[in-house]
């Protein structure tokens, strides 16, 4: 994008994107589904960078989602790998993160991801906790219901040990609870792959985003589809409720 139509439009603040489209994209190329995680975890890579770069200050990308444990073992392992590799190299790129300031977040439930993936992705955490320019949320073994059931959970805890009053809940004490706490709801959310659903995603948060699907597979997607995204969120009238 360059600096002249910058000036003239409006930076979401959060992005949603979910990663889809990439079992089809390889079975179009007579690949395995596993090479098709892999394409996108490129890509992924690629549009990180590129949102840095533009001045967005939250991305959350739909990684791996509660119900994909359901996929075929080597599948699943493939994709297990592909966070191994990434969360490493993250790690290792310490200075480009502080570059750009790029703080990561998990946002999904620790419990039920394999130890040494949790391990690294606390590294990952830590090392870049004081970063604000922009948080990258990794949306892995994650769910919107679920998210909210961890939330309602939390409020149940302190309304049983009288710390609060039920009649005195609000939607901030939900969003408290939520993965995303502090920070803001996703202005636009993306979804490539054709596909016009959001399959459990972010579904507290998204409650007045933007959406747009896209017709094209997550592992051809590139910076200038996510312009075209962008250009298009500034043609709509968000009016949260108004008139």
């Amino acid at each position: 994008m360059t600096e002249e139509t910058l000036k003239n439009i409006t930076l979401p603040k959060h992005i949603g994107i979910i990663m889809d489209g990439n079992g089809r994209w390889a079975k179009s190329r007579g690949l395995e589904r596993t090479e098709g995680h892999k394409a996108g975890a490129n890509t992924f890579r690629t549009i990180c960078d590129y949102a840095a770069d533009l001045g967005i200050e939250y991305i959350t990308f739909y990684a791996f989602s509660t119900e994909n444990w359901k996929r075929p073992h080597k599948e699943v392992s493939t994709i297990m790998k592909i966070f191994r590799d990434y969360l490493d190299e993250a790690n290792e790129r310490e200075a480009e993160n502080e570059k750009r300031g790029l703080r990561f977040h998990l946002t999904g439930e620790k419990k039920g991801l394999p130890a040494d993936i949790v391990s690294k992705l606390t590294t990952l955490e830590k090392n870049s906790a004081d970063k604000d320019v922009m948080t990258v949320n990794l949306a892995i073994n994650y769910g919107g219901r679920d998210e909210i059931l961890h939330s309602v959970k939390d409020i149940a805890q302190k309304v049983k040990s009288g710390e609060l009053n039920p009649d005195k809940i609000t939607e901030d004490d939900i969003e408290k609870g939520l993965f995303t706490a502090g920070q803001p709801d996703p202005d636009m959310i993306i979804r490539p792959s054709g596909e016009y659903r959001l399959s459990n995603f972010m579904i507290w948060q998204a409650a007045y985003s933007e959406f747009i699907f896209m017709d094209i597979m997550w592992p051809d997607f590139t910076p200038d589809d996510l312009d075209k995204a962008i250009i298009e969120f500034n043609k709509r009238n968000r009016r949260f409720g108004g008139v």
